[in-house]
């Protein structure tokens, strides 16, 4: 199969899935804002830190208000962090590879672009917005489906796994330590406690993890029980040590792999290193900065393996599709 196929199916598979986490995060967060009182309420400005472009935001607004952090984060075609573009270069990754994935996964992906188009003003509205996200998140799930049931099991399919598990880990690490900052340094203060069952279960359904954290854990909601099954669950598949276990099993058949395999098992060692109990605010902000970055690393080693890196328009924030004419084989 062509670089450019792959890496185009890669990228996709990346922006739908950061286009669903984006939905889910603002839906919690709006429930998450009724449930909590103004002192203790976190606002709308962590959810610019979960994305990491604190500084682009900053070019653009002066505040942190609910408006302004939902534009940027949903109608601004600018932002490298917004539904719009998400959804935008999913689209155009997949219109680029449609003699490859299934007719059907184009057809629902180009419905949920116009849909996510139309009906964007709703994000702005209170009565409105949970209705317009969970669409999102359902066509997203449609798609995700589609593909699984119907895509071939070959290179191209491999590196939608990839992609999507690389995403889905990068986006749960920053979660994680974003939501975490403030309870992490509440602990102290008693008049914090009362609602900080109600965070941590914010933290859960962030990741969509609550339900099953109680199947799986059946005690009462904690710090150290929490964290452990979000970064350490074998079972859960949006935890982090999942996503990176899923990618290393979809890296071994490929080709010239060892490099990256190396790397991922380098990840999988220091989730497993760390105890829950023992992570502190700081160590857990270090540790999950430690994760990101490995993260980095083998993305970038995909891109040096497999991918026509040196000739493919991206950031590390975003990556357009190029028409290239030039094309190297992985199998």
């Amino acid at each position: 199969m062509l670089a450019r196929v792959i890496e185009t199916i890669y990228w996709m598979a990346r922006y739908l899935e950061r286009a669903e986490n984006i939905a889910r995060l603002i839906n919690v967060n709006s429930h998450l804002l009724l449930d909590l009182p103004k002192g203790i309420s976190p606002g709308w400005e962590p959810l610019i830190d979960i994305t990491g472009t604190r500084a682009q935001y900053l070019d653009l607004y002066n505040n942190f208000s609910e408006s302004n952090v939902v534009a940027y984060l949903v109608t601004d075609i600018k932002s490298p962090a917004s539904l719009r573009f998400a959804l935008n270069a999913a689209r155009e990754n997949a219109r680029t590879t449609r003699d490859v994935i299934p007719q059907e996964a184009w057809e629902q992906l180009n419905t949920l672009h116009f849909y996510a188009s139309e009906y964007i003003n709703y994000a702005q509205r209170k009565t409105k917005r949970f209705d317009y996200f969970n669409s999102i998140i359902t066509y997203c799930q449609t798609i995700n489906g589609l593909l699984a049931d119907t895509m071939n099991r070959d290179a191209g399919y491999l590196f939608l796994q990839i992609g999507r598990y690389i995403e889905r880990a990068d986006m749960s690490s920053r979660i994680i330590d974003v939501r975490t900052t403030n309870l992490l340094n509440q602990n102290n203060h008693l008049e914090f406690h009362p609602f900080a069952n109600i965070q941590w279960m914010s933290v859960l359904k962030s990741m969509t993890a609550y339900q099953m954290y109680r199947r799986e854990v059946q005690v009462n909601i904690s710090q150290e029980q929490v964290l452990t099954f979000l970064l350490k669950s074998k079972v859960f598949p949006r935890s982090i040590y999942f996503c990176i276990a899923e990618v290393a099993r979809n890296t071994n058949p490929l080709p010239k792999s060892e490099a990256v395999l190396s790397l991922i098992n380098q990840t999988l060692t220091s989730l497993l290193s760390k105890q829950a109990s023992d992570l502190t605010q700081q160590s857990l902000h270090m540790y999950l900065d430690k994760i990101q970055v490995f993260l980095t690393q083998i993305g970038d080693k995909l891109d040096n393996t497999y991918f026509l890196s040196d000739r493919v328009q991206k950031t590390t924030a975003h990556q357009t599709a190029s028409n290239i004419n030039d094309a190297v084989s992985i199998t």
